[in-house]
């Protein structure tokens, strides 16, 4: 396995968790989100939410980072729909999961982020969980989160500490 996708809505905490283990691990950490094109980041901006045409393009550049991967890729995607992780084949898959609430208190707190609170409704209506993924609860802080995709993922022998 060379890629990890780190999905679930926006505000379960894709980025944090992508990060700390990309530094655990010694992989590279891709947040999704930059590979947006700029008429998505304006959609979303101004509060529409994504089609299916409109992340065709999106998901093809990670699947090329996906299948391009030389090391360890830890990829922050939403990933909400099984069509969406079809795309994204050959990555091994954790989904953060997590209560209405939770996520909604997170996206309020957010600051400097494209991603309006007023879309999670739309990606939680959207959103198809995982047949196959290793499912986490977001509740859990950051490091315990890792610490479990260490382990069930068998990254052990990649931590650089």
């Amino acid at each position: 396995m060379k890629a990890i996708v780190i999905m679930g809505v926006s505000g379960s905490g894709k980025s944090t968790i992508g990060q700390l283990l990309a530094e655990k691990t010694g992989g590279i950490f891709l947040d999704g989100d930059d590979f947006h094109p700029p008429e998505n980041v304006a959609k979303m901006k101004s509060g529409a939410p994504l089609n299916d045409e409109d992340r065709q393009g999106w998901l093809k550049s990670l699947a090329h980072q996906i299948s391009s991967a030389e090391t360890l890729t830890i990829i922050a995607c939403s990933a909400l729909k099984a069509s969406y992780r079809e795309i994204l084949n050959g990555a091994e898959l954790v989904f953060l999961s997590g209560p209405e609430d939770v996520l909604a208190k997170r996206l309020a707190a957010r600051e400097h982020h494209y991603m309006p609170p007023g879309l999670l409704k739309s990606q939680l209506e959207t959103l198809e969980p995982p047949a196959h993924a290793l499912v986490l609860d977001i509740r859990k802080s950051p490091e315990e989160l890792v610490t479990k995709i260490i382990s069930a993922l068998d990254l052990e022998k990649r931590r650089g500490n």
